[in-house]
């Protein structure tokens, strides 16, 4: 046989095997189990996706695609199975597809759930699309009262505020309630008006005898004097008290378990167990209902015995098994209970996300949203807290982190920063859209919005 003859055999038999194996190939990629995702893209760079699904858990692959945007729909085909308590998924995307969100109408169907304002998402989307940009950004920022907050209200669009102690000092009842109602009034959607009325050691209202005759009592004075029936009562009374000034929004109970009278957290807490707390917490809850005043579990997933974050980081090491059988019970109750909001630590939990403080972690929302089933607003406490400010982009990654709403006292450069953000792509419009129109659906929720109003 020829030289030329072995070539042609040889050539053959090379393009039979590379057939083959190609054949093969594409047979097992067919052959590999797939399963789909309906989700909103956060974010799209460095070789990396999240993503955002109904329920609100995050997920991130190690995968680009160049033509998708933050903010945009996608369905994604992937291999493996998801894991909320992972930074990086395991599971490869197999094939997608993007339908960009321009407010079409109807509501994108990511954002759907069977949520707590779940009634109220076509009042908001309505709503949402008549609203500029910069309304729908100044949406998510809970803002410390200031001097110029009337002016800044009508400026920037805020959400709402959050009052402390010197914004009530030495004022009386007609004072505050003419302070509130002035930021209201500038205001063209309504704001939420909060503040930190705990009882005991944080008491922002109760420290005026001008407002109120006695400071409201702490958690524990409460049950050691009178059960849970003068919880029940006390709620009752605060409810009223803070409705009656124009607030709408308390950032309390403290939901933290702490036992250890040497926690920086203990003596806001209930001071009891797991069970006793988490009894404590429906008390509260149950009572606040219809009483126009919507109360925040805090500071999740648990303060435990973490150092205090206010003018530094903190770490917490308690174990991921102990954080949910000892932490997490009070929190869950609350939200089965109907709380409606929910604030997130800044403290790092080695054992979740030793990377990230809880307010900034999606791992740590993922825990939120998908193991307790919290459908409600999630917030953080202050960004400009010592455990936070020093961050690079502290506020665009809480956004992507899952949260709803941000409390800053820096509103300036909080709200810069999310437009800056806008500008080079790494969140977009439409991720705004979404976290509005959750902001919008609990303002229809609380009675707040209604469209005979400016």
């Amino acid at each position: 046989m020829n030289k030329k003859i072995i070539l042609v055999v040889s050539l053959s038999i090379l393009f039979l095997l590379v057939g083959c194996l190609t054949i093969f190939n594409n047979k097992k990629t067919k052959d590999i189990p797939t399963s789909e995702i309906v989700a909103t893209i956060l974010s799209s760079h460095d070789n990396k996706l999240t993503i955002q699904d109904k329920n609100n858990g995050i997920y991130t692959f190690n995968s680009s695609i160049k033509d998708a945007n933050a903010g945009d729909n996608i369905i994604i085909n992937y291999s493996g199975i998801l894991n909320k308590e992972r930074e990086i998924q395991d599971g490869k995307i197999v094939s997608y597809s993007i339908v960009a969100n321009k407010l079409e109408d109807n509501i994108p169907e990511s954002w759907m759930d069977n949520g707590l304002f779940s009634n109220f998402y076509t009042l908001a989307y309505n709503k949402l699309k008549t609203m500029s940009l910069n309304d729908k950004i100044g949406q998510l920022f809970i803002v410390r009262y200031h001097d110029k907050a009337v002016e800044n209200t009508k400026k920037y669009g805020f959400g709402g505020f959050v009052f402390f102690e010197k914004d009530f000092q030495n004022k009386t009842f007609d004072e505050v309630k003419n302070m509130i109602k002035n930021v209201q009034n500038a205001s063209n959607i309504p704001l939420i008006t909060s503040t930190d009325e705990e009882g005991g050691k944080i008491v922002r209202v109760s420290s005026n005898p001008n407002l109120v005759p006695e400071r409201f009592k702490s958690s524990k004075d409460l049950y050691s004097s009178g059960g849970f029936e003068a919880i029940k009562n006390d709620t009752i009374n605060k409810s009223k008290v803070l409705y009656n000034l124009g607030l709408n929004v308390n950032l309390a109970p403290v939901a933290d378990v702490s036992t250890n009278q040497s926690d920086y957290i203990y003596e806001r807490s209930f001071g009891k167990d797991t069970s006793l707390t988490s009894s404590y917490i429906k008390t509260v809850i149950d009572a606040s209902k219809g009483l126009n005043v919507s109360y925040t579990l805090k500071h999740f997933p648990g303060y435990g015995n973490s150092s205090d974050t206010h003018n530094g980081g903190a770490t917490n090491s308690t174990s991921l098994e102990d954080i949910k059988s000892e932490y997490l019970p009070p929190f869950d109750t609350g939200i089965k209970n109907g709380a409606e909001a929910v604030l997130v630590s800044h403290t790092i939990y080695d054992n979740i996300d030793k990377d990230n403080p809880a307010s900034l972690s999606a791992s740590v929302h993922n825990i939120l949203r998908n193991d307790l089933d919290f459908t409600g607003i999630v917030m953080t406490d202050d960004l400009d807290m010592g455990a936070t400010n020093n961050i690079s982009e502290h506020v665009v990654k809480a956004l992507l982190a899952g949260n709803d709403m941000l409390i800053v006292t820096d509103y300036e450069s909080s709200i810069n920063e999310v437009k800056n953000a806008i500008s080079n792509g790494k969140i977009d419009e439409d991720l705004i859209n979404k976290l509005s129109f959750k902001i919008l659906a609990w303002k229809y929720y609380k009675g707040l919005l209604y469209e005979n109003q400016k």
